[in-house]
């Protein structure tokens, strides 16, 4: 069972919640579904074109979004909130995210909300990893540099998977490696997940990260 359905959705409702946060009518749900990921990737894209990082790590964990009738709050859930500590960068942000919307009568407010241990969160080890396997460094010492990350932020279990032409060899393979307890299987495990798409020289990698946070 746990291998054929996503963690995340599996436990909504007792260790996972929800990161869009609204009610409409049902002939109206895909509009806000789509403005939905609209904002995310305008967020993703402003962070990753604007921020000159020594790594290629941005920092995101979740983008949480809450929607009234006259305000769409969006709370962006960083390890390196220094990133975007400016004012000025935050109203350049929200004009730029304010044109994708489809509702002009709704305000928009932005906030960043920085979390401890960056490295527990598997979408901040993915970006880590993804700029590894880019460097061309080797996709083991990528994944055991990242448990070591993971461990010194105290999460009780990791599994990493990595899928396609590993290292540029022809045959593509899946490469994988555990530390920890990792029970997929148990609803009252929390587990954090997250599936990332690396494009290197060599072709598209799929990773995939799964991490055991508390029971």
């Amino acid at each position: 069972m746990g291998q054929k359905i996503n963690p995340l959705g599996f436990r909504l409702g007792t260790t996972q919640r929800h990161h869009s946060l609204w009610f409409v009518q049902p002939k109206s749900y895909f509009k806000d579904l789509e403005e939905d990921q609209k904002i995310r990737n305008c967020i993703k894209n402003y962070i990753q074109k604007n921020m000159k990082l020594s790594s290629s790590v941005e920092g995101i964990a979740c983008i949480e979004i809450k929607k009234r009738i006259d305000l769409i709050q969006v709370i962006i859930y960083m390890g390196f909130p220094k990133l975007l500590i400016e004012p000025r960068k935050i109203d350049e942000l929200q004009t730029n995210v304010q044109k994708k919307l489809n509702s002009v009568n709704r305000k928009l407010n932005i906030a960043i909300s920085r979390i401890s241990n960056p490295y527990g969160h598997p979408n901040i080890l993915a970006e880590f990893i993804a700029g590894q396997l880019k460097n061309r460094v080797s996709f083991r010492k990528a994944m055991k540099k990242a448990i070591e990350l993971t461990e010194q932020a105290g999460t009780k279990g990791i599994q990493i998977q990595i899928a396609g032409r590993i290292d540029g060899k022809e045959i593509a393979r899946v490469e994988w490696i555990r530390e920890g307890r990792v029970p997929l299987q148990t609803i009252r495990a929390k587990i954090d997940y997250c599936s990332y798409t690396v494009g290197t020289i060599y072709g598209t990698l799929g990773l995939k990260i799964w991490i055991f946070v508390d029971e």
